[in-house]
């Protein structure tokens, strides 16, 4: 398994493996064998998110996880495009790496619009795609996200507890039963200290 528990909290969520792209290191993680399934993450979560789904599937299938670029594990860095075409370029590259030609794919938030572009612009054949509460097209930077668009300077300015507050507030809205132990604390992490803090604005800029 990818992870590790200690006393029913998350110590470890392990991505061993490393695709380099123009932009930085995405790190992976294949479990099992069997017919390929692949778990795209969205924003602002990382690989984590599969952490139960994925051993369960691994029971029959070879299941593929990975951190978008910016992202939990992978690379955190100033200049990269982590805009969604840049996102699909990079899960093309990745489908490619892995040698996976239709592989199925499950996606939740921002990765249903990088699964669908990687579908239908970058010539990838899935053999069936899973959407979930997914961002597919049009104009979905609203609320907060448009607040980030129109004033992501301040937002980057923000003192370290207002902005590791405000990215708490904004996961656990996404939960109406809570998270277990630790899990919210490990969803925080990558956004945490002035290189998360950074990165986490800048998936929006």
């Amino acid at each position: 398994m990818p992870h590790s528990l200690e006393q029913g909290v998350i110590v470890d969520w392990g991505l061993d493996e490393e695709f380099q792209t123009p932009d930085g290191v995405v790190r992976w993680v294949v479990m099992r064998s069997g017919d390929p399934v692949v778990l795209v993450h969205g924003t602002p979560y990382s690989s984590l998110l599969w952490r139960d789904i994925a051993p369960a599937l691994a029971l029959t299938r070879k299941v593929f996880v990975f951190d978008h670029l910016g992202f939990g594990r992978s690379d955190q860095r100033e200049g990269q495009d982590l805009s969604l075409a840049a996102h699909a370029r990079n899960f093309s590259r990745l489908l490619n790496h892995w040698g996976l030609s239709r592989p199925s794919v499950v996606a939740h938030d921002i990765g249903g619009a990088v699964a669908l572009r990687t579908l239908l612009l970058e010539g990838a054949s899935f053999g069936d795609l899973t959407l979930f509460d997914a961002v597919s097209g049009g104009r979905w930077e609203r609320g907060l996200f448009q607040l980030i668009l129109q004033r992501a300077e301040v937002f980057r300015q923000l003192p370290d507890y207002a902005h590791e507050a405000l990215v708490a507030a904004h996961l656990r809205h996404a939960t109406h039963v809570g998270f277990r132990p630790g899990v919210l604390d490990a969803f925080l992490a990558p956004w945490q200290g002035a290189e998360g803090q950074a990165a986490f604005y800048r998936q929006y800029s």
